[in-house]
């Protein structure tokens, strides 16, 4: 995944920039960087965050990154803002997204005999091609219109110029920008809190496909928004900051939302109800005020030394490592029948290994509730941290082992049904792997009422595989 911020101000924008880019930490794990245009041109910085926090890599830099334009970025995979020499001027870029057709653009572009670096492990870094594809064109919004329509996946980016940014969102939605405003500068963002501390307010979301460019002063739309879109339900399940909010919908409130429709169609009887930290506690909320059944923090997330993207190379030790910093608190867990509500099962490793420890803190039983239907389909649309093949997803290995490896897309659909015999035995199994006293998933059609927009404008692929 990853997240951007740009700002452009009458003053220095370092301060905005250096914040701004810092509030989009919890989308990337390994990559930050910043770029900034003043009185001295152009000036980057890019630094490995895999174990250490964006304020720390950056902070003593901060009196050589000085400018009234810049932007930065968050990302778990390519080193990124990327600075380019072209016809179009020097400009510096950064995305969010995913590119499953780079090969072919790249071998389209290569007959032009234009030149790549590549990533330390051999493949081309995703921006730099973006970059390629924009220069392909005349002049910089066709460019931009150009690389939006070639990739196949998403893509949205922001392009610092000395005149201006440059915002574009991706054709089809699947990730947001925002523009904020105060006096004397204007930002875009993906996150749309990440502002609001630094006193801009809200001016409004691009709509999918639009492109703009804005300065100290103005935004000036380039290309109009289309009518369709289709944006990423995730990003409200899990992804999303809890103050951000996407197309006017919070995602604390859609979490609560998720929480009471659960609850809703569930009879469950237990003692307390509980969220898997951080994204599953205002589910849990939301489930509890429902049904009244008490809240409860049985187990705790120690972060103070463990950033979210620490894992050790000790491969034997990876699954451990997982859930270390999940702390019981043993007086809320022994002799309770506890409901623990989680934003979803990808593998089910951590789950099945929480689901231990609780009961090996005394825990009677342990109900889940995962806040989303099953995982069926890999996310072919973004690149989520989380994201694995097909295959590692406990749902398809069960749908696996029920049809004995004869899996298609029709049988798929079937597992897909909250109301098919197939699905009710899918859970079945997943919840005696996973060593559950029972399971209930969120229903698709209860979570996308949890929203509240039009269910045509969200993405669900990775749920049912409808594109």
């Amino acid at each position: 995944m990853g997240g951007f911020f740009g700002v452009a101000s009458k003053e220095n924008c370092t301060f905005d920039l250096f914040f701004g880019t810092d509030y989009h930490s919890h989308l990337g794990t390994r990559r930050a960087g910043m770029a900034v245009y003043g009185e001295n041109g152009f000036s980057k910085s890019i630094h490995n965050i895999e174990n250490s926090p964006f304020r720390t890599k950056f902070d003593k830099e901060l009196d050589e990154l000085q400018g009234n334009y810049g932007i930065g970025c968050i990302s778990d995979f390519e080193a990124q803002p990327n600075l380019v020499r072209s016809h179009h001027g020097t400009f510096a870029i950064t995305t969010v997204g995913k590119i499953n057709n780079a090969k072919e653009i790249v071998d389209r572009i290569l007959k032009d005999r234009v030149h790549f670096f590549e990533m330390s492990n051999g493949e081309i870094n995703p921006t730099e091609l973006v970059a390629a594809m924009i220069n392909q064109k005349d002049n910089m919004i066709e460019g931009i219109q150009y690389a939006l329509e070639t990739v196949d996946g998403s893509l949205s980016m922001l392009i610092l110029t000395p005149k201006g940014i440059y915002a574009a969102r991706d054709k089809m939605g699947r990730t947001p920008v925002v523009l904020g405003k105060k006096d004397g500068a204007r930002c875009a963002c993906f996150e749309s809190f990440s502002f609001l501390n630094l006193g801009y307010q809200q001016d409004r979301e691009l709509g999918p496909g639009e492109i703009v460019v804005f300065d100290e002063n103005s935004v000036r739309t380039l290309a109009a928004p289309g009518d369709k879109m289709k944006i990423c339900t995730f990003l409200w399940v899990y992804y999303g900051y809890p103050s951000a909010s996407y197309e006017g919908v919070n995602v604390e409130q859609m979490r609560y939302n998720c929480g009471r429709l659960l609850a809703r169609r569930d009879n469950a009887d237990v003692d307390v109800v509980a969220g898997v930290p951080d994204s599953g506690t205002a589910h849990a909320v939301g489930y509890a005020n429902e049904t009244g059944i008490p809240f409860s923090r049985p187990f705790i997330k120690y972060t103070p030394t463990w950033p979210r993207s620490f894992m050790p190379t000790i491969q034997t030790k990876r699954d451990l490592i997982a859930h270390m910093k999940l702390i019981p608190v043993h007086d809320l867990i022994r002799d309770k029948k506890l409901l623990l509500i989680d934003d979803s099962i990808v593998r089910g490793t951590q789950l099945r290994e929480t689901t231990e420890f609780l009961y090996e803190s005394g825990a009677k039983e342990v109900h889940i509730r995962p806040a989303c239907p099953p995982l069926l389909f890999g996310c072919k649309y973004l690149n989520f941290s989380r994201s694995t093949s097909e295959m590692e997803l406990i749902a398809r290995k069960v749908i696996n082992e029920l049809e004995d490896g004869e899996v298609t897309k029709e049988i798929l659909q079937e597992y897909a049904d909250p109301d098919s015999e197939k699905y009710q035995k899918m859970v079945d199994a997943i919840c005696e792997k996973l060593n559950f006293t029972s399971l209930k998933y969120h229903r698709l059609d209860d979570m996308l009422e949890s929203v509240g927009i039009d269910p045509d404008k969200l993405c669900t692929y990775c749920w049912d595989g409808r594109e």
